[in-house]
């Protein structure tokens, strides 16, 4: 299958010189990078994509198999780079994909110059001193209400999920994402997202890494992004001073200003 086709890749900017890959969280797509993108694209080549079952990614190529688990979207982004031959790739990972990016970097630190993790959360579940923002009770309440009404949850969760209630239009761009999501993808993927337990595979990243998170995160509060920098050694913290889960698009400004001095920077 046509990789390009498959993901609905996207490249944007620079011709040629340093490539910044972004991957969208859970039920969103590729348009969410929309601020961020075009500031990225006036020193970077910028290559964005959407996962499968997303966006106008090929429906046809999703499997619930393949996707059961973060290692199916983690080949997918490796397929992209070998695809368009792409190296020293700084690849900024929002939300879950973070964490796939996290596993696409381990598995080929190669092709990876940098990764930025956006409101990154390795585990959401509260594990004896690990905060992971959710008790299994919280995390089996939402699983069953997207099985029951995943319209219903959709309207309920993205405002939480975006925060900024003042600014209601943004969580009403969420929800219209997360509607246009297929019901039984969304399901597949908010297991393997809620479910997911990528702790010990932190320390395991060799790339220079930054992490970005916001002062205040219904999602990834400020004690799991400061758990992913100490877990990954040499890792760069920045806590913008930002609500929610998608600054990229509650704080697109500082938001790009972060990714593009990580990625401009000489590598330590």
């Amino acid at each position: 299958m046509d990789v390009r086709s498959r993901n609905n890749v996207v490249v944007t900017g620079r011709d040629s010189g340093p490539v910044v890959l972004l991957a969208h969280g859970f039920g969103c797509d590729q348009n969410l990078w929309r601020l961020v993108a075009p500031v990225l694209a006036e020193q970077f080549r910028v290559v964005l994509f959407d996962h499968v079952g997303a966006g106008e990614s090929d429906l046809s190529a999703w499997s619930p198999q393949r996707y059961a688990t973060l290692d199916g979207y983690a080949s997918d982004v490796l397929d992209i780079c070998d695809e368009l031959d792409l190296r020293d790739v700084v690849l900024v990972g929002h939300s879950v994909s973070a964490m796939i990016a996290v596993l696409a970097a381990n598995r080929a630190p190669s092709r990876f110059a940098k990764l930025v993790l956006l409101t990154p959360s390795p585990c959401y579940l509260d594990d004896g001193d690990y905060r992971g923002g959710f008790s299994r009770s919280d995390i089996d309440e939402l699983l069953d209400s997207l099985d029951s009404n995943y319209l219903g949850w959709a309207g309920a969760m993205a405002p939480v999920i975006m925060g900024n209630p003042e600014r209601p239009e943004l969580g009403a761009e969420l929800t219209e994402s997360f509607c246009r999501t297929d019901p039984a993808i969304a399901r597949v993927f908010a297991k393997a997202t809620f479910l997911s337990d990528n702790r010990d595979d932190l320390p395991g990243v060799s790339v220079p890494t930054l992490i970005i998170q916001c002062r205040q995160d219904a999602i990834a509060p400020p004690e799991v992004g400061r758990f992913v920098h100490e877990q990954i050694r040499g890792s760069e913290l920045v806590t913008l001073d930002a609500i929610g889960h998608c600054p990229q698009l509650s704080a697109p400004a500082s938001t790009a200003a972060a990714i593009t001095a990580f990625a401009s920077a000489d590598a330590r």
